[in-house]
């Protein structure tokens, strides 16, 4: 829908929330009001108002608007969402409070982006939404922060830089969790641990964790890659000990869709990994099977329903908190891509490289999941698709990676 047929460009939902006044945050200060009416979305109209003071007594806008709605109240979403040629939701868990503003978007033929990482959740709106959002050309984006933008738009880029230089795609691309320093929500942990209640008593959500390819288009969950990196592992490329990464089982399963979606530009048999680097020798050793403990020892405890509910009563922070800004500021991330593929002439290896000097899980996410936005209000995407349950890179694809290195990200793609 046109954004000159709406009263605003983009509602931030969920903008009280810790993640969501970032992204409030993000867009009225970088955006004049000229430029991009953003309207502040959520249920709790006193908090609004006070989130609306701090931002009209830090930018140069004389007014922000707000929109109150409730998250589970269809006739509602559906109202908030025909007002606005975007939305951008913060609100988890997204099994709870996300289907019907997916349901109302569509409807409404509203564009949509998200933080979403609960893959069955995923999965569910695939099956259920797809067909309905292509037909009404509505681009329905998940997994616009941490999880999944640095994978999925590296290994587009990566792929772009391939296919430009060498004719060829990679048909091997593995994933590095170089560095980062940051906090992890509230709102994120719930989500992990609706994840696991889920694959509890679901066995969709069961089969949506097992199958690799769970992602892809009905009738296409199935191929060569069989499933992420459990144990410490030396890696094929770069000789250096890895670890299994915690993000893993949602990145590759969003990559493998953003190729079933694009009609499989990387090939059928393409292929991707992620892990964390840890180093070489006995060190790197050690540090990989370090992370693979905590790592496992973590999910078994998520897998336990009284440990399940232990840590989110006594543990987890509450959804809607995080750090400070000092904390925000100092953290920093670099996610890197190297692919191998082979040309009329030789094999060839690429790379690359998404980062920021912000903590991955709040100041960067707020800013990824705001340019994810501002790229589908001003139709800046590479993507042959009109509409459907999407990608971020099969969604928008490159134009994303100019407007992040526009607000400070690193974003590169080269040789290696």
């Amino acid at each position: 829908m046109s954004a000159t047929t709406n009263r605003y460009d983009i509602v931030v939902w969920g903008a009280t929330g810790f993640a969501g006044q970032l992204v409030a945050e993000h867009l009225t200060g970088r955006y004049p009001a000229a430029e991009l009416s953003v309207a502040l979305g959520g249920r709790n109209e006193s908090k609004l108002q006070r989130l609306r003071k701090e931002l009209t007594d830090e930018t140069d806008r004389a007014e922000i608007p707000i929109v109150v709605a409730d998250a589970t109240a269809l006739a509602s979403l559906r109202e908030m969402a025909a007002q606005t040629a975007v939305v951008c939701t913060t609100v988890g868990p997204y099994t709870t409070y996300g289907t019907e503003l997916v349901e109302a978007c569509i409807d409404a033929g509203t564009d949509y982006c998200d933080l979403t990482g609960e893959i069955n959740w995923v999965r569910e709106m695939i099956d259920r939404y797809h067909d309905e959002a292509v037909e009404a050309d509505v681009k329905i984006v998940h997994s616009c922060g941490f999880d999944s933008i640095p994978a999925d738009l590296g290994v587009k880029l990566l792929q772009s830089y391939a296919t430009e230089e060498f004719g060829a795609a990679c048909e091997f691309v593995r994933i590095y969790l170089e560095d980062g320093e940051g906090g992890v929500s509230g709102g994120t942990l719930a989500s992990a641990a609706e994840l696991f209640e889920a694959a509890a008593t679901d066995p969709i959500a069961r089969e949506t964790l097992t199958n690799p390819y769970s992602l892809a288009p009905p009738g296409e969950r199935y191929g060569v890659d069989t499933g992420e990196q459990r144990r410490p592992r030396r890696d094929s490329i770069r000789s250096i000990w890895t670890a299994p990464s915690p993000m893993a089982a949602v990145n590759e399963r969003v990559i493998r869709r953003s190729n079933a979606l694009l009609s499989y530009p990387w090939g059928r048999e393409f292929r991707c990994t992620e892990g964390i680097p840890t180093g070489f020798g006995i060190s790197g050793a050690t540090a990989a099977g370090g992370i693979a403990l905590g790592l496992g020892v973590g999910t078994a405890a998520m897998k336990s329903s009284l440990l399940r509910r232990g840590l989110r009563r006594f543990v987890f922070p509450e959804p809607g908190s995080g750090p400070s800004q000092e904390e925000i500021e100092s953290g920093h991330f670099s996610v890197r891509a190297i692919g191998r593929g082979t040309a009329t002439d030789g094999p060839f290896t690429v790379m690359s490289e998404i980062g920021a000097e912000l903590d991955p899980g709040y100041g960067a996410t707020a800013r990824m999941l705001g340019e994810a936005g501002m790229c589908l209000l001003r139709d800046e995407t590479a993507s042959p698709l009109d509409g459907g349950i999407l990608t971020p890179a099969s969604g928008i694809g490159d134009p994303l990676g100019d407007r992040l290195r526009d607000v400070g990200f690193t974003v590169t793609a080269g040789e290696w």
